[in-house]
Parts: structure tokens; sequence; C-alpha cells
């Protein structure tokens, strides 16, 4: 790509970012009374439908304001950025507050209602239900304590971090909305684990050095662990193996999910140059081909939720799989969906992968991802804007949940930012 090409993205991708995403959030999401912020929108983003707060959302927008905050570049103004700070302060106060189980008990709840009283969700007797929230608090936490030079709330994301960890240890944990008997392992842990790790070791070096080398051994481990245990020797990521690190059988034990494996595939590049490993990027590299190739739509174009490891749609149903995991049921009712997150995540890894690798196929794959993307996602209404994020197989919208019941903040904005600052990157070095 050349640099003309490269700066007209990179606009784009700024006046996507300005115009179109960060200005359905703001101001509507920000609860000015009780803290936090607002997100349980319909499809559309026309309806609030709940002002209940989910745990994993607030840490997630904590996270988008302090890294809008951290920007260099052109992109915002100083005082946007300031803006920005302040609203991540905003919700790491009300996380501060409110997502802990109990004083000195290092458990987030699942969910709170507006004024950030914890609540059960139907049918969970349990209120954290979710250590995926507990990892989008410390990331959120995290980052602001390091764009904020906070040490206290450096101190918070450390003390859930360490719970965290301990509980994965320990296979301690809950897991909603993807609950797992404990004879399966899910990539999701150490996929998120990898990332939460980089989190964890930028905040350390600008915070407190010393303990940087702490974390950069939990980024080699979990690394390791998805790269190593749920890759096959074709270089397709499965997203379940048995607790004994081996493939598992079955639609359970054959299906991937694309968008994860994407996704993934740039947290393993930001590992890998954390870790200095930069020889792993070949893999990656191969790992990725493979969910771009596979998780494509032969027939309506995007990318599927899950298909088998062969590509294809997902056979039979759960009433007759003998395999009865909850999450299975999930594979084969929701196998055909087109989700926002999946396009925006394949935006930023096709790209990053270009531009590491040098391999024409990734630009392409970009390219592909692109067209169907802003041809299908982005909401036409001009007075609500952002994506319209849940479709069915062929594109057109659906009001349905899937994983929380709520608009997202998170994906399409981080990959957006991503993606700003990849361009930057290049035209930088273009120019030495």
């Amino acid at each position: 790509m050349d640099r003309d090409g490269i700066l007209n993205l990179l606009n784009f991708y700024r006046k996507e970012l300005k115009d179109n995403i960060l200005s359905f959030w703001l101001p509507r999401c920000v609860d000015t009374e009780n803290g936090g912020f607002f997100n349980c929108f319909d499809n559309s983003g026309r309806t609030l439908v709940s002002r209940d707060k989910y745990t994993w959302s607030q840490g997630r927008f904590v996270w988008i304001w302090s890294k809008l905050a951290s920007m260099t570049g052109d992109t915002f103004s100083e005082e946007e950025k300031d803006k920005f700070l302040k609203l991540a302060k905003h919700g790491r106060d009300f996380l501060v507050s409110h997502c802990l189980i109990g004083k000195d008990d290092w458990r987030c709840v699942f969910l709170m209602d507006e004024k950030g009283n914890p609540k059960y969700v139907d049918n969970i007797n349990v209120l954290d239900a979710s250590i995926f929230a507990d990892c989008f608090v410390v990331a959120g936490i995290a980052l602001y304590a390091s764009v904020a030079r906070d040490h206290e709330s450096w101190g918070f994301a450390k003390n859930l971090y360490r719970s965290i960890t301990e509980r994965i240890n320990n296979n301690t944990y809950h897991s909603l909305p993807y609950p797992l008997g404990k004879e399966y392992r899910m990539h999701s842990i150490p996929m998120i684990m990898t990332n939460l790790s980089c989190e964890m070791y930028k905040a350390a070096q600008a915070l407190e050095p010393e303990t940087a080398p702490y974390y950069m051994e939990n980024i080699r481990y979990f690394s390791n662990d998805v790269l190593e245990n749920f890759v096959d020797r074709r270089n397709v990521l499965h997203e379940i193996i048995s607790s004994d690190n081996t493939f598992v059988d079955g639609v359970f034990g054959d299906h991937i999910n694309p968008g994860h494996t994407i996704e993934d595939m740039w947290f393993q590049i930001h590992a890998a140059d954390i870790l200095n490993e930069t020889g792993r990027i070949s893999k990656i590299g191969e790992i990725a081909k493979n969910a771009f190739e596979l998780g494509w739509d032969p027939q309506y174009g995007g990318y599927l939720h899950f298909t088998n490891s062969t590509g294809g749609e997902i056979k039979g149903n759960f009433e007759n799989d003998p395999c009865n995991e909850p999450q299975l049921r999930l594979v084969y009712d929701d196998w055909g969906s087109k989700l926002w997150w999946v396009h925006s995540e394949a935006l930023y890894t096709s790209l990053l992968l270009y531009f590491r690798t040098g391999e024409q196929k990734f630009l392409d794959y970009y390219r592909r991802t692109e067209e169907y993307t802003f041809s299908t996602f982005p909401n036409r209404d001009p007075s609500i804007g952002e994506w319209i994020q849940i479709r069915a197989r062929d594109g057109k919208p659906i009001e349905k949940v899937v994983a929380l019941p709520v608009k997202d903040p998170y994906h399409i904005t981080r990959n957006f930012i991503l993606i700003i600052e990849l361009l930057e990157q290049e035209l930088d070095k273009q120019a030495r």
C-alpha cells in the first residue's frame, strides 16, 4: 500500500471513529447521576431498554476512554483527550465503588442496577458469574492508571489480576455466558489472559517497572498455551479442548470460532512483540489465514459465527448430539449469525498482518472484509449512527442477544483506534 493509500485509509477511519461511532455514545451513554455508563440499547440503537449495568461493559468503557485519552497524532485535540480522561475516571470511580463482591473480596459482580447495587442474573445463584467481567475491569483500570499516573488504581488492578490468576489456576471461576464442564478447557481463557497480561505489562512499565517481568512471564505462559495446545497440525485453532490438552471428538471439539481466532491472533502478535519473539509471527499468520478462509461465508459473504474445522455449515442439532454442554447449543443455533465484533476484529488483524508480513493475501482479506463490513453493518439512520451490530446470515438486522443483552461499545472503537495507530506508524516508517 503506497503513502496515498495509507493516508486515505487513515482519514477514513478517523472520520468514522469521530463522526459515526463516538457520536453515538457521547453523550447518551453517560450516567451523570449515578456514575458509570448505559449501553443496554436495542440492536438499532434507538431505545435504551434497561438502565442496568453489566460490569463487563463498564470495564470496557473505562478502557476505551483511557485509550482515547492516550492517543498521539492528530485525531483528537488535547482538550478532547482531557475530556476522555475525565470520562475514564468517571467509570473508574463507579467500578471501584461498586464492582467487587465485598470489601477485600477480589471478585467482581456480573450485573449491577443503575446505582451500582449487585443483581443476580436469571437462574444464576452467584454474583460473580463471569471471570471475563473481572478481566475487563482490570484492563480498563490498569490502562486508566497508566494514563493518569494513578497508583491507587494500579493497586486495585494488581489485586484483581492476582485474584483472577489464582482462580484460573485453581479452576474455581465462573464463565457466563459460556459455562463449561470441568472436563473441558476453553480457548477464551488463555486468549483473554494473553491480552490482559499485555495490558498489565505495559501499565507496570509505566508505574512499577520492577514488576514488569512477572507480567512478561504470564504473557509467555498464556501465549504458549494458545499456540501449543489449542492449535492442531493444520494450524486450525479449536475453541474447546479437553482438560488434559487433547482434542475432543464431535461438533463440540471440532467447531471453530473464526472471530475469536482472528481477534486472538493480533493479541498473539502484540504478545510476540513484548516477548521479542517475532519468529512466532509466521505461525500466527498461518492460523489467521485459516480463520479468514474457513470462516468466510461463500453464499452471503461475511464471517460466520461458528463453522467446522474444515469450513462449512454446522450440521445437525443440539437435541440429537450426545454432548450436552450449554455452549454447544449456541454453536448449533447461532453458527450463521453475522456479528459486528467479528468483522471489526478482522479489519485490524488483516491490516496488521499485511504490514507485518508484506503478504498481499492479507491485504486481499482486508479489502474483502472492508467491502462487506461497511456495506452491511453501519446504521443508515444518521440520527443514530454506529452499527446495527447483530445480523442474520443474509446480513439483515435481527433483534437477539449475543453474549450480553447490550449494545457493545468496545470492539469497533478499539479496532478503529488500533487501525489509526497502525496507519500512523506506517506513515512514520515511510517518512524516515
